[in-house]
């Protein structure tokens, strides 16, 4: 089965492939050619939506949403919200996510793809606090120790996760040597 959006993007060249995509094994669906997306079964109107106008697509999103609320179960119906938001965020990816949901009348913070970037971003920041800190311990052990740390020192405190990098902020206060902050390492 080949699915396009409509037969003005079918490929005119089936040279290489004409056996089969002129046989009986092969079927084309033209999406646009469906019917009224009301009237086709929920999974392909999905289909259908993302060949439509934006106009278009908004009022039908809005029905589709609609509709899965009332005639799906619960799990196919958060599945439905986040195929419907994750369309018109890209139909309509010139609006703030605050706009979309306005204009779809639902929360984006229920979605998968929402929850998903919310924490990719949590993982970010914690790599860049865990980064900023171990640079400042450095700094510090430098200042301590009125000496430059070593390459292998250095990427040893920077190798380190941020509890480990906490407990390490507490006891550099202790070292009184190099040998003290080296013993404190390899003891990890």
């Amino acid at each position: 089965m080949i699915i396009y959006p409509s037969r003005t993007i079918e490929q005119s060249d089936i040279y290489p492939h004409r056996t089969q995509l002129n046989g009986n094994q092969v079927h084309r669906v033209y999406l646009d050619e469906l019917g009224d997306i009301r009237q086709l079964p929920i999974w392909v109107a999905l289909m259908v939506l993302t060949t439509m106008g934006e106009e278009q697509a908004l009022t039908q999103a809005r029905y589709l949403l609609e509709r899965s609320s009332v005639e799906q179960p619960e799990t196919a119906s958060r599945a439905i919200m986040e195929l419907v938001t994750t369309i018109m965020v890209y139909k309509f990816e010139q609006l703030s996510r605050t706009e979309v949901e306005q204009m779809l009348g639902i929360t984006l913070k229920e979605t998968r793809v929402y929850r998903e970037i919310k924490e990719e971003g949590r993982e970010e920041g914690r790599e860049e606090g865990r980064e900023v800190m171990a640079n400042a311990i450095s700094r510090q052990l430098t200042k301590r120790f009125g000496q430059k740390l070593s390459e292998e020192i250095r990427s040893s405190v920077s190798s380190l996760s941020l509890p480990v990098l906490e407990d390490l902020s507490e006891a550099l206060l202790d070292f009184t040597s190099l040998a003290d902050l080296q013993a404190w390492l390899e003891a990890r």
